[in-house]
């Protein structure tokens, strides 16, 4: 009982510090791209490309040395590379108009999304608390819109937040259908060729639309340290990001991953005071407590290891 005591702690310690690793990355991705935008610099898709460049370089090699036929079929890969691509570029786009703060708190209507995806999709049922903590969060978001409507920034007028929120909760539509499709792969099949396949189609769909779309604006930037620097921590911070969460779920299930996501949200906001020396509107606040709470509620009644 003793020997077994220890390792439940330790293996609470590990899922505990890899849960915050998660954290961690979705926060320096919201940081890189943030200070990207403030530099000027519209480049969503390229940010991308960074990061599914790394999947592609160090998860393709392997998937290759095992010299397995694919299980599931390429034409499906593509379909979830190009859903997520769509939403790395919408939530990307969306620091152009908005702060760093709306953009981490309005990401969590991708539960919401998930949750009716699921339930259609795949069977999945939700109980009643689970409904409650998702009807919680979306009031916690509707504080979010209420503030960036009637609070302009001052920091920069060009900023259009009501315009940046609209394209987070386009985003967080493409993650839905992304996390979906990918869960479903991932029953079928390993992590790994999940992982490496999402980052080779990723590298091909993000590079189409970089030449297509983005090309002005990649042969714009001036390419000093700092701007190298930010693009490489973008790409490493979304590495980490698509490396780590399954293993979070897979020890823990989604409902420490929920909870340790909130932290990524505390650290939006301590950067915006801190590095941006911004003031922070009240409603933020409430608004991120409301979203703790229903993130709490569904999390802890959570009843299906479907969960998004």
């Amino acid at each position: 009982m003793e020997i077994r005591t220890k390792d439940d702690a330790w293996r609470l310690l590990l899922v505990l510090f890899l849960g915050q690793l998660v954290a961690f990355s979705m926060a320096a991705c919201s940081f890189a791209s943030s200070f990207i935008a403030n530099l000027g610099v519209d480049a969503p898709l390229a940010q991308s490309f960074c990061t599914h460049l790394l999947l592609t370089l160090v998860y393709v090699p392997i998937l290759l040395r095992r010299r397995q036929k694919l299980r599931i079929p390429w034409y499906w890969y593509l379909v979830l590379a190009f859903v997520d691509v769509q939403g790395n570029y919408l939530v990307t786009e969306a620091y152009q108009y908005s702060s760093i703060t709306s953009v981490t708190l309005l990401d969590c209507w991708t539960v919401v999304w998930a949750i009716i995806l699921t339930w259609y999709a795949l069977g999945t049922r939700y109980s009643f608390w689970q409904f409650l903590g998702a009807g919680t969060c979306v009031a916690g978001l509707a504080l979010v819109l209420l503030s960036d409507a009637n609070t302009p920034d001052a920091q920069d007028p060009n900023k259009i937040p009501l315009l940046g929120d609209a394209l987070v909760i386009a985003g967080t539509v493409c993650y839905a259908f992304s996390n979906v499709g990918e869960e479903h792969c991932v029953k079928k099949n390993d992590r790994v060729e999940v992982v490496a396949m999402l980052g080779l189609f990723g590298v091909l769909v993000s590079t189409i639309q970089v030449l297509i779309f983005e090309r002005k604006s990649v042969e714009a930037i001036v390419w000093s340290p700092t701007m190298i620097s930010l693009f490489a921590g973008y790409g490493i911070a979304g590495f980490m990001f698509y490396t780590i969460t399954p293993f979070v779920l897979e020890m823990s299930g989604a409902t420490l991953l929920n909870l340790s996501l909130l932290t990524s949200d505390m650290w939006a906001v301590a950067i915006r005071v801190f590095f941006y020396q911004q003031q922070i509107n009240w409603l933020y606040y409430l608004a991120f407590a409301v979203v703790a709470i229903g993130l709490i509620i569904y999390s802890l009644n959570e009843s299906s290891s479907a969960d998004a």
